[in-house]
């Protein structure tokens, strides 16, 4: 097949080199509205050609929307309006809205809305690895609304990467990752901006910093062109989850306060039961 990757970061050079290595693509088109970005890719051998976009999608048979979900919002009903056979994905870190958008196109069964649940702090070209999707999970949303023959297309991508497939709907999906993923940024970027507000006053803070830290702060690296949308877009949800946090937060902070270890202990033993979800 002939592939078209819109967005050559992390995430799309990562596709990639997977679908390249599996044989699923003959030929990758990138697309990048950063030169420097298109320019690396090809330079990496992440793609074999850099087109404006109407000719990229021409040429495809699979499109692979792989942008920040604002741009993907955006470019998701020209790349429909540009379609005719070809399957188009996303690979966004929030589904309802980027649904909406496309309600009621007349090619919407041509979209599939996923959600590849991999992802690290780095962004760019050069942060594409090999392997990157091997036994993760991958959301489908909202199937019935997708064509079968693209649904197909599009589980054949994610199996030959090595994932196995969730099925859920775009409203449900938004809540499930403010949990298991939108938070975990939120708290790595407060976290972060408490210990280097301190170390203004400590400078030596750094030089205790060991591994236990670096995992915690790690997602602080991330880049806010693609965080501060998914925030944006998913602000209920989020809000929702950041209420529940800081109203544990406030638990440990009063245990403290008062002296109650014993309850102190309870809360950490609860938080132990997180061994049932991650082994």
């Amino acid at each position: 097949m002939r592939v078209t990757i819109i967005g050559t970061g992390l995430i799309g050079g990562s596709m990639a080199i997977a679908l390249k290595e599996k044989g699923f693509a003959k030929h990758i088109i990138g697309v990048d509205k950063h030169a420097v970005h298109a320019e690396k890719a090809l330079a990496l051998g992440l793609v074999d050609a850099v087109l404006p976009l109407q000719e990229a999608v021409a040429q495809s048979d699979l499109v692979v929307l792989a942008t920040p979900i604002n741009a993907a919002e955006t470019l998701l009903p020209q790349v429909l309006d540009m379609a005719d056979r070809q399957v188009v994905m996303d690979v966004g870190s929030t589904k309802k809205m980027i649904c909406a958008s496309v309600a009621s196109h007349a090619k919407r069964g041509r979209f599939v809305a996923t959600h590849p649940m991999w992802g690290t702090e780095y962004s760019g070209p050069e942060a594409a690895v090999k392997g990157a999707f091997t036994d993760k999970a991958t959301v489908i949303c909202d199937k019935a609304n997708s064509d079968a023959d693209a649904v197909a297309c599009v589980e054949e991508v994610y199996r030959l990467l090595g994932m196995h497939l969730v099925y859920m709907n775009a409203d449900d999906h938004d809540v499930h990752v403010a949990y298991v993923s939108h938070i975990s940024h939120i708290t790595s970027f407060a976290l972060a901006n408490t210990v280097l507000e301190k170390e203004k006053e400590e400078d030596a803070i750094f030089e205790l910093a060991s591994g236990g830290f670096e995992s915690t702060v790690r997602l602080a690296k991330s880049n806010p062109a693609m965080w501060v949308p998914i925030f944006m877009q998913n602000k209920e949800n989020v809000l929702d989850v950041l209420n529940e946090h800081i109203a544990q937060l406030r638990k440990f902070k009063a245990c403290l306060e008062k002296e109650n270890y014993d309850y102190l202990q309870e809360l950490i033993e609860n938080a132990n039961g997180i061994r049932r979800i991650l082994k």
